[in-house]
């Protein structure tokens, strides 16, 4: 009682959530008053009425802030006043409405339901007890039990609607870091390359700054270049949209090869891939030669593209000095090109023969290619 009282002095009376509906269910409590109108109370009546209200009123709004058997007092108290006033005012079987009305804050359904049985139970008792009228156990049947039933199942519907808010929520969540870390991915493998790329060029300009000016200044232009166009590829790959062609990664990787001094061989069928397929061999390419370009110590470097046995399988195999595939497969670039490959349902090794030899396939369905191209 304290903690209703307590409730009582503060606002609001009601949680925020359920609107101002509790505040016109009171009006229910007219029925009570109804007698009233053509039956004059006496003092101590007046002086009961008067005590009962302002014990409804606190009990009543405090109701709202309790869940399940904290619940079960409030719906007592509403049956102990019903009862006190049954013999004198039929009207009180507006309290049983009330009482009725609060089994919805149980959480279980069976325990609800079972609590609502009780109170419909415990109100014909009362009639019968007490031998009342009609207007008595009448509102308390035709009213109490459809706003006890509706009750508990808008609870049970309310739980869902929240349950779901909260899945949606968590996928909400969820896809925010899956697009942070497709972001993270796409910026190593953009970055990771061309930063390669210019540095290389940069080392280069530097030897031919006194020996071949006219050079030098090719490499600065070209350096200039590939900073402008990774700048733009940075931009697509932040905004979402970003698709990189396979035939501009080979040229990229012909470039960034021949600034290290690797000669590369290509033996790509021509074939008309769906954008994802592409988006996804062209950065596995492009992370390929930038490992190929920082670790490797590579003089050549084989690509090779086929389709075999329904799989697109890309190769890219180098003569280099690291022979040892655990040395760099737990970079950042390889972890995000294995999740590309697996979000398409393909595998990717990575191997030591004669230097690393990286394989990669991803299922390839005819008639896919054919809507798509």
């Amino acid at each position: 009682m304290r903690d209703a009282v307590t409730r009582w002095s503060r606002f609001p009376w009601v949680p925020p959530a359920m609107g101002k509906g509790p505040y016109l269910w009171t009006l229910f409590l007219l029925f009570f008053l109804w007698k009233y109108v053509y039956v004059r109370p006496a003092a101590m009546e007046l002086l009961c009425l008067a005590a009962t209200l302002l014990v409804f009123l606190p009990l009543y709004f405090s109701s709202f802030w309790t869940r399940n058997r904290a619940r079960l007092p409030f719906i007592a108290a509403m049956l102990v006043m019903a009862a006190l006033w049954a013999p004198v005012n039929h009207g009180a079987g507006t309290l049983v409405i009330y009482a009725a009305a609060m089994c919805a804050g149980i959480d279980d359904r069976r325990a609800a339901f079972a609590t609502l049985a009780s109170v419909m139970a415990l109100a014909l008792l009362l009639a019968w007890r007490w031998q009342l009228p009609p207007d008595f156990i009448l509102p308390a049947l035709v009213v109490g039990l459809p706003v006890g039933v509706a009750g508990i199942l808008e609870t049970r519907l309310r739980q869902a609607r929240e349950g779901l808010l909260r899945k949606q929520e968590e996928v909400e969540h969820m896809a925010t870091i899956a697009e942070r870390e497709r972001i993270s991915r796409d910026l190593h493998d953009l970055l990771g390359h061309t930063l390669s790329l210019i540095t290389l060029k940069a080392e280069l300009a530097g030897k031919l700054l006194e020996r071949d000016p006219a050079a030098c200044r090719r490499e600065i232009a070209d350096i200039e270049r590939s900073a402008r166009q990774a700048l733009g590829e940075v931009r697509s790959a932040v905004s979402g949209y970003r698709q990189t062609g396979f035939k501009h990664e080979l040229a990229a990787a012909h470039a960034a090869l021949q600034a290290a001094g690797v000669t590369l061989a290509v033996q790509a069928g021509e074939l008309a891939l769906p954008a994802a397929v592409e988006n996804v061999l062209a950065l596995a390419l492009r992370e390929a030669v930038t490992n190929i370009v920082r670790h490797a110590g590579a003089t050549r470097c084989e690509v090779g593209m086929v389709l075999r046995d329904g799989l697109i399988v890309l190769t890219v195999r180098d003569d280099g000095t690291l022979g040892d595939a655990g040395a760099i497969r737990r970079g950042n670039g390889l972890a995000g090109m294995q999740e590309r490959v697996a979000a398409l349902g393909g595998r990717l090794s990575l191997r030591a023969e004669k230097g690393l030899k990286l394989e990669l396939s991803i299922p390839f369905i005819p008639f896919i290619q054919e809507a798509l191209s």
